[in-house]
């Protein structure tokens, strides 16, 4: 057996400061997060500058107008532009395509898990493999044989044909969800519900829809989502000025050879309100709704 010796004029090893390498994670980390939420945010105050931009210049140096001014605003509310003629009708057309879809989804996809996993139907796995099949195909490979469906059943410049193709791309992620949150549903309520006298559409609607409130707002929350912000099929199963919604109205001001970027800014601003709203209105339920496992008593 050796042993090493420190003489008395050689000095310790020196131990790494570990508080100034917290010090340089965590400024890294800030930086990081400051350069994040710039790149995020520079997009949005783009468009609000370009909106409030009185000289409808999207290539200005500037960083802020000179003269800033509501009155694209005011332009896009009162419909005072050629493009925006029908503003209000093609925004209605957007809720009732968002609603629409959000309520079918839902209601679809609750009563298909409701009977695969509740009254465990022979041959319901099948159903749930298959929802996850319908995935592997991009939603942008079918929008041609879509447009065809639709105008053979005479569905063409409809909204009913925009929320038809959404809800067939929606109900397969609510079977996803709605059957792994249900797992954490006891059965034993069902079956004492039965015992009671409770018919399965008692049992459906007031244990199985209460209980799954957290996964339908997470579920109806992306249904919204998706109707709202999708342009492809709008584009091609939406014709008239009448039927169109305000994502494809956006397109249009492309089509000038000088677009109103102040106007097409502004009409995307207040487009851009009502998801907003209601993202954070039921942020805390969409959370739950995805990441809860259990049921609490």
């Amino acid at each position: 057996m050796s042993a090493t010796v420190i003489g008395k004029g050689a000095s310790p090893a020196r131990k790494p400061n570990y508080r100034w390498r917290g010090y340089g994670v965590e400024a890294l980390s800030i930086l990081l997060g400051v350069v994040l939420v710039i790149w995020s945010v520079a997009p949005v105050y783009n468009m609000v500058m370009i909106a409030v931009d009185s000289h409808n210049d999207v290539f200005s140096s500037h960083i802020w107008p000179p003269a800033p001014s509501l009155h694209s605003f005011v332009v896009v509310l009162t419909e005072g532009y050629w493009y925006l003629a029908f503003f209000w009708s093609q925004f209605a057309n957007s809720f009732y395509v968002g609603l629409a879809t959000t309520f079918f989804t839902l209601l679809i996809g609750s009563l298909t898990t409701f009977v695969i996993g509740r009254m465990r139907i022979k041959g319901g796995w099948i159903i749930s493999n298959l929802a996850l099949v319908t995935y592997v195909i991009p939603a942008s490979f079918v929008a041609i044989p879509f447009y065809r469906i639709m105008s053979i059943y005479g569905w063409g410049n409809t909204l009913s044909a925009v929320t038809a193709a959404y809800v067939a791309f929606g109900v397969p992620y609510a079977i996803i969800v709605f059957q792994q949150y249900s797992v954490s549903i006891p059965i034993e309520l069902d079956e004492s519900a039965r015992i009671d006298g409770a018919s399965p559409w008692q049992v459906y609607w007031r244990i199985y829809l209460p209980l799954m409130s957290p996964a339908l707002v997470a579920v109806g929350t992306f249904a919204l989502l998706l109707a709202w912000n999708d342009y492809l099929y709008q584009f091609l199963l939406l014709s008239s000025k009448r039927n169109m919604t305000v994502a494809v109205v956006l397109a249009q001001f492309l089509n000038s050879d000088e677009a109103p970027w102040n106007y097409m800014m502004a009409t995307a601003i207040i487009y851009s309100i009502p998801p907003i709203a209601a993202y954070y209105a039921f942020r805390r339920y969409m959370t739950s709704g995805l990441t809860m496992g259990g049921v609490k008593g």
